[in-house]
């Protein structure tokens, strides 16, 4: 009995410490221009490891860029993250990524995507829709290095590619996750 209510208490004080967490980063949310000044610092970082990236830029309609998400997770976990969406080089909407999920995990991480959006459709769909469920809407591709190798302009054939890039901390475990990237002011 000892055992279950140490492990309800750990899991208690692992979900208030999220939650703190998630409130203090919104709180600290950064100011727009900060916003953007990173969100291009991260797409650069992005160009030097995974040059494909670059090459996908070109032929892009926008690009999705999430520069800093915190993860954090005991059982049940959540990540958040604000980004922008550039079309070409001008910043024209600001977006969160929020994700929960359920399961065997535990540990903390920081990283940051960007999702290269390679139709108008796509574009459209974020847009009117003033966000996006991953899994729902347009197709998406995870590169890793594996599919970044075979990616060519000619061999597109998804509405968009995601990258996760710039990994700190450590998560393991296997989850159930969902993410909604929605519009958000600034």
């Amino acid at each position: 009995m000892n055992k279950l209510r140490s492990t309800f208490l750990t899991f208690c004080a692992v979900l208030v410490a999220t939650a703190s967490m998630a409130t203090l980063n919104m709180a600290n949310a950064a100011t727009a221009e900060d916003l953007d000044r990173d969100s291009r610092q991260a797409l650069q970082t992005l160009y030097k490891t995974e040059p494909v990236a670059h090459t996908l830029a070109k032929n892009a309609k926008g690009i999705l860029v999430f520069p800093n998400i915190v993860k954090a997770g005991l059982v049940f976990g959540g990540s958040y993250g604000e980004g922008v969406l550039l079309k070409g080089s001008q910043v024209t909407d600001y977006y969160n990524s929020v994700s929960g999920s359920w399961g065997l995990q535990i540990g903390a991480q920081t990283y940051g995507y960007a999702v290269f959006l390679m139709t108008d459709d796509a574009v459209k769909y974020i847009e009117k829709t003033k966000g996006l469920e991953l899994g729902v809407g347009p197709t998406i591709a995870v590169v890793d290095a594996g599919v970044a190798k075979n990616i060519s302009t000619s061999s597109l054939k998804n509405d968009a590619y995601a990258f996760i890039f710039s990994q700190q901390g450590l998560m393991a475990g296997v989850s159930i996750e969902g993410t909604k990237i929605s519009h958000i002011k600034r």
